[in-house]
């Protein structure tokens, strides 16, 4: 696997780190508003991709229905506020408890009786359409009509209840991101996060030397949940409007887990990489298809697969390793491939 981020050569990874954090600072003063808000989606889904990284990068547990988290943290923390008038903050407490509580009960079903690989991802699928055909019948957050929250032109930004101008959540989501770094590894150069690599390699091997398997694939779960819900409130307070069948959908959680697989999955900065990449071309896509007036429905969905394809294909381990070795941050072992990190 790939050696991660910054330790490959000492205070080089850190002064990359740094100076692009700075560019990131600074953005909002040479940008335009349409690239704040395409800089808020990046920030928005290299977050959630490294909060589902921690599950099938760090620990090898294939969630196909990350969305089920988001939905449950949005309508969490925007319910709370609507109908009570609680600040997101503490919705967002009760967001992380709501989806810990999901995530431990889907863990429990799955890891206790034996269901893995691609049974577990079913299960996922399956958990997040339950959210979304039943939150679609609950008439007191707005079921498929929608749940909106209050709207209006803010002169000032108002921090606490997350209302303000875009520029307020370019900065929010741009430390969320840089926060779910930090914790990202500082989990994988603790002893559970040797313990995930090891339950990742070879679950049966890791068993045998004493790692409890159960405990290990279920602090992964439930710590990627509610980082993930995190997300969700988020969302919902950016956003303003939330429908089940646009937060809880499949198609959201594929969203969520493109970024890591196409930046590098098992990588710290991967999953950052990937949302530069997947977002700035997504919207380059649209940009492209106007001018040459493509309008044709689908079209865009096409070569963005193609070009998802071409990706995977010439770098099947995701963009960030190679330009991690060009860059002298990763070692390298005798075969010229990443070695895992070492603390």
């Amino acid at each position: 696997m790939k050696k991660l981020l910054i330790d490959g050569v000492p205070g080089h990874g850190w002064l990359m780190l740094a100076v692009t954090t700075a560019l990131l600072l600074a953005a909002p003063l040479f940008v335009n508003d349409y690239l704040i808000t395409v800089l808020i989606l990046i920030f928005y889904f290299a977050y959630a991709g490294q909060a589902w990284n921690i599950m099938m990068g760090f620990a090898g547990q294939l969630s196909l229905g990350h969305a089920l988290y988001v939905g449950l943290g949005a309508y969490a923390a925007a319910g709370l506020y609507v109908h009570f008038g609680v600040g997101p903050w503490i919705g967002m407490g009760a967001a992380i408890i709501i989806s810990g509580v999901v995530a431990v009960i889907l863990g429990y079903l799955a890891f206790r009786f034996g269901v893995g690989g691609v049974y577990f991802a079913i299960l996922t699928i399956a958990f997040a359409e339950f959210a979304r055909i039943g939150f679609d019948h609950i008439k007191f957050l707005g079921a498929s009509s929608g749940l909106f929250l209050p709207v209006k032109q803010y002169v000032s930004n108002d921090l606490w209840s997350l209302r303000g101008k875009p520029v307020m959540f370019y900065y929010l989501m741009l430390v969320l991101m840089l926060v779910a770094l930090g914790i990202c590894r500082m989990l994988l150069r603790s002893r559970l996060g040797y313990y995930w690599r090891a339950i990742r390699e070879d679950e049966q091997a890791a068993q045998s030397l004493g790692i409890d398997v159960f405990r290990c694939k279920m602090y992964a779960v439930v710590i990627s949940a509610a980082m993930t819900s995190v997300a969700g409130v988020f969302f919902a307070f950016y956003y303003n409007n939330l429908f089940p069948e646009q937060v809880f959908h499949i198609s959201r959680s594929i969203e969520i887990i493109l970024g890591p697989i196409i930046g590098g999955i098992g990588t710290l900065v991967g999953p950052i990489v990937g949302a530069f990449v997947l977002t700035i071309f997504s919207e380059g896509m649209t940009e492209l298809l106007e001018v040459f007036k493509l309008t044709s429905p689908g079209a865009k969905q096409v070569f963005y697969g193609i070009a998802l394809l071409v990706v995977i294909l010439l770098m099947p381990h995701g963009i960030w390793p190679p330009i991690a070795r060009a860059l002298g941050l990763a070692e390298k072992s005798g075969e010229g491939k990443p070695t895992d990190e070492k603390p």
